[in-house]
């Protein structure tokens, strides 16, 4: 087919042009500063020209272009990216927790297109979609080669508009065609809550985004019905969310005019004191959060109010430090800019942020305070410190490192292709808080596994090292020695399936459970077997011990 060089030609001066004109806005804006952007901007667009009209190979400009953009944003901190405009859809549904769609996680396994998770009530849940079903053409286009983005984007639309769907589906022998009708998809900031122990409520809350406070607030609701008279709320793996979300769930803790959260911007329109503004749905009830390192941002201001309030105790280990402040600018051609505008500092004054997360080391954290760190007070005078995320007030080591079989297991797929095969079998299970696999029914897992390919981590590590003794031109017996501790460590894989049977169970039971009953039937499968739930629930019945914690000159 003959190149269509017109259009790359115009092409080419629009993308210059543009450039020209960047570099004119530039230098009007930055005329006063000694930076000189227009220099840089000059070489831009030159080196453009030239890999256009030098470069061996076609190219590609507009990953060529995006390329330069999100390198030049990664020089200045994490959060600050550049959103494509085929981006929008996806990260407006991670910002709002909203989307029209159909409610179903779309991933990709061994090449194919898989429904990886569903929303429960939602679309694709009722319609009779499954987790595992493979995704071979969305409204008759046949989607087996496309990338992964391409098809949630076809799956996504207004609501009340319809698409279908063809499937391939486990031991079904034949492809089903679905008819699905969008609707607006919310995503559940608590997906569960329960009485755990007698008189002790617990609170899953997995993201801020809209309606947080309000489904905290009912939850909280429901199970003061049930006579609960304490309170864990579980933050660990809260990635954020909405800053107002997190001071209106501060709110039913803490009452009205408690200053929850200081932004510090050098724009002055973003500077802003956020404080509770309604009297406090509940002040008395004994409450814990759990806290990890990978509760951030909106988490780490409600845990950072509650401790620095004493209100609380906060049980786990050292959160993100993620105290800096996004907001979304928009960009030509539907593209947008989240960009950092500010840091927040908690009602003690201090600042939660750590500046280089690449340097931290979550193993560690626990135990490494930095002593040059400024010591503030809570407001019953403990001592807290600045940077690097908050302590908790009750250390919980980290959990015994996962077995490496266990770790394979789920990172190669194979627990997930194994509960699509026991889905299959069994229409229903037993509740998820009783649900126990079997021995016999491990047995089939092991037995299936004889027939699948995986691999610790450290045999490529092995295949590396051999070609390079050939490469090199070794002796020959030191390839044989690499090669025989290779086909040990394949044969130690059959005797750690039993020797870590329990682990992996466990890592079945909360898989299984989680296709039948959603995430919380997931979340119910681990709280049985949960270290940091069950030390929170010690503490809440020592009320001695948990108001000896609120008075501690020291916190951690």
């Amino acid at each position: 087919m003959p190149r269509r060089a017109g259009n790359k030609f115009s092409l080419r001066y629009v993308l210059i042009g543009t450039f020209l004109l960047i570099a004119t806005l530039a230098i009007a804006n930055y005329r006063d500063k000694r930076v000189n952007v227009s220099k840089h901007l000059d070489i831009l667009v030159n080196i453009l020209k030239e890999l256009d009209a030098y470069y061996v190979y076609d190219i590609d400009h507009e990953k060529l272009l995006q390329t330069g953009i999100y390198t030049m944003l990664q020089s200045l901190d994490p959060y600050t990216n550049f959103i494509p405009a085929k981006a929008s859809a996806s990260f407006q549904a991670w910002t709002t927790g909203a989307y029209g769609g159909i409610g179903a996680l779309i991933g990709i396994r061994k090449h194919k297109n898989l429904v990886m998770m569903l929303y429960p009530e939602a679309p694709a849940h009722q319609g009779g979609l499954k987790v595992g079903d493979e995704i071979l053409q969305v409204n008759r286009e046949d989607v087996r080669n496309k990338p992964i983005d391409q098809v949630s984007s076809l799956l996504q639309g207004k609501p009340d508009t319809e698409v279908w769907v063809t499937i391939a589906r486990h031991g079904l022998g034949k492809t089903l065609e679905i008819k699905l009708t969008r609707a607006k998809v919310r995503l559940k900031n608590v997906p569960y809550f329960a009485q755990i122990k007698p008189g002790i409520g617990y609170i899953k809350l997995a993201t801020f985004n809209p309606q947080a406070a309000e489904e905290v607030k009912l939850a909280l609701q429901t199970l003061k019905k049930s006579d609960t008279k304490k309170l864990i709320v579980d933050l660990r793996g809260n990635p954020g969310g909405i800053l107002e979300e997190a001071v209106k769930t501060a709110n039913l803790f803490l009452d009205k005019g408690r200053q929850i959260v200081e932004t510090k911007s050098k724009i002055k329109a973003l500077a802003q004191t956020y404080s509770t503004t309604e009297p406090a749905y509940e002040t008395d009830m004994p409450l814990i959060l759990l806290i990890n390192e990978e509760s951030a941002s909106a988490a780490e201001i409600i845990a950072g109010a509650i401790q620095d309030y004493d209100r609380g105790v906060l049980v786990g280990r050292k959160t993100y430090g993620k105290g800096s402040v996004q907001v979304i600018r928009q960009l030509p051609n539907h593209a947008q800019l989240k960009v950092t505008t500010a840091q927040y500092y908690i009602p003690s004054g201090r600042s939660i942020h750590k500046a280089n997360h690449e340097q931290q080391d979550t193993r560690q954290g626990d135990q490494n305070q930095d002593k040059n760190q400024q010591a503030f007070k809570t407001q019953r005078g403990r001592i807290v410190y600045e940077k690097n995320g908050i302590d908790p007030d009750v250390v919980i080591e980290r959990p015994n490192i996962i077995a490496p079989i266990t770790t394979s297991l789920w990172m190669q797929g194979l627990i997930f292709d194994y509960t699509t095969i026991f889905c299959a079998k069994y229409d229903t299970i037993a509740p998820a808080k009783d649900f126990q696999l079997s021995e016999a029914q491990y047995q089939n897992f092991v037995t299936w596994l004889a027939d699948q390919e995986y691999a610790y981590s450290i045999e490529a590590d092995f295949d590396r090292l051999i070609q390079q003794t050939r490469y090199e031109d070794y002796p020959k017996d030191i390839q044989i020695q690499i090669a025989a501790l290779k086909k040990k460590l394949q044969d130690q894989k059959q005797a750690d399936l039993k020797t870590y049977s329990t682990e992996i169970k466990l890592m079945l039971q909360e898989s299984i459970t989680g296709r039948y009953y959603f995430q919380a039937g997931a979340i119910q499968t681990m709280l049985a077997h949960d270290q940091t739930v069950q030390r929170a629930c010690i503490l809440l019945d020592d009320q001695h011990q948990y108001q000896a914690l609120l008075m501690d000159k020291h916190v951690g």
